[in-house]
C-alpha cells in the first residue's frame, strides 16, 4: 500500500510503453470477470445508461418483487468515476488477483467458493445494517484473507508508518474513518472475512490435531470443480472411464443386434 512505489512503478510503466490490453488478459479469469463487471456497471451508470437506483440491494425489491439482479449488482456498483472509485478499482484488482495468483492458483473452484461464501454471509446480514452496495464490504474481506495468509510482508502507508499485512484492513479502515465514510460496510467485510479464515485455514489444523471426522468444511462440490475446470485427476479418470465404459457397451448392443 506504498502509493509512492505505486506512482513510481506507473511512470515506468508508461516510460516502457504499457500494455494495457496485456496488462487486461494477463488478470486471472475470476478477477478480471469480477473487475470487467464493476467498471461495466459503472460506466453504464456514468452514461446514464442504468439507474444507480435499480442497482442497490433491497430486501423487499428483491424477495418480494423478484428484482433478483439486485443480488449481484449491489456487489458491482462502486460510485461514479473519481479517485474513490479508482482506488476501489486498484484494492479490488491487487487483491483479488494476488489471492487468485498465489493461495488459489489451480484451486478456480476454491476461489469462488471463498467468493460465494462472502456473498453469502454479507447479503445475509444486509438487511440488518441498512448497507445498500457491497461491493467495498467484498474487498475488504480478500484484503483481510490475503493479508493473514501474506502475515511476514511489510506495508506502508503513504510513506508515514510501516506494518506488517495483517494490518492492512484496520489500516484502510481508519483511513475510510478519516474520510468521513461509514465503517459498518468495511467492518461487516473484516468479520466475514476472519470467519473465511477461521474455516478454510485453522479448522482443518484444529480439526486433524484432535481427530474429528470432519476435516474440511468449505469444499467446493464436484459439480464446480467441473465448472472451473478443476476436477481432480482421479475425478477426471473416472469420467473418462465411466464414459469409455458406456461405449463398449453401445458397441457390443450395436454388434448384438446385427
Amino acid at each position: 500500500m506504498d502509493f509512492g512505489n505505486l506512482n513510481a512503478a506507473a511512470a515506468n510503466d508508461a516510460a516502457a510503453g504499457f500494455d494495457l490490453f496485456s496488462w487486461y488478459t494477463n488478470i486471472p479469469i475470476i478477477s478480471r470477470l469480477y473487475f470487467t463487471g464493476a467498471f461495466l456497471t459503472t460506466a453504464g451508470v456514468s452514461l446514464d445508461i442504468i439507474s444507480p437506483f435499480s442497482l442497490y440491494f433491497n430486501f423487499d425489491l428483491i424477495f418480494f418483487q423478484g428484482q433478483i439482479w439486485r443480488l449481484v449488482t449491489t456487489y458491482l456498483f462502486f460510485g461514479m468515476f473519481s479517485v474513490d472509485f479508482l482506488f476501489h478499482m486498484y484494492f479490488l484488482v491487487r487483491y483479488c488477483r494476488m489471492l487468485e495468483e498465489g493461495d488459489f492458483r489451480g484451486k478456480t473452484a476454491h476461489f469462488v467458493l471463498m467468493i460465494a461464501f462472502g456473498v453469502g454471509f454479507m447479503t445475509a446480514v444486509a438487511p440488518f445494517v441498512s448497507v445498500h452496495f457491497l461491493g467495498s464490504t467484498l474487498t475488504f474481506m480478500m484484503v483481510y484473507v490475503w493479508g493473514r495468509r501474506n502475515e511476514d510482508m511489510r506495508m506502508s502507508f503513504l510513506g508515514l508508518f510501516t506494518f506488517n499485512a495483517p494490518y492492512l484492513p484496520w489500516v484502510m479502515l481508519m483511513f475510510s474513518v478519516l474520510l468521513g465514510n461509514v465503517v459498518t460496510i468495511d467492518a461487516i467485510g473484516i468479520l466475514v472475512g476472519h470467519m473465511y479464515y477461521f474455516l478454510e485455514y485453522v479448522y482443518p489444523k484444529v480439526a486433524e490435531i484432535r481427530g474429528w471426522r470432519r476435516k474440511r468444511v468449505l469444499e467446493p462440490p464436484r459439480v464446480l470443480h467441473w465448472i472451473c475446470g478443476t476436477l481432480p485427476l482421479d475425478d477426471n479418470d473416472d469420467v473418462n472411464a465411466n464414459v469409455a465404459a458406456a461405449a463398449v457397451e453401445n458397441q457390443q448392443l450395436h454388434l448384438h443386434q446385427d
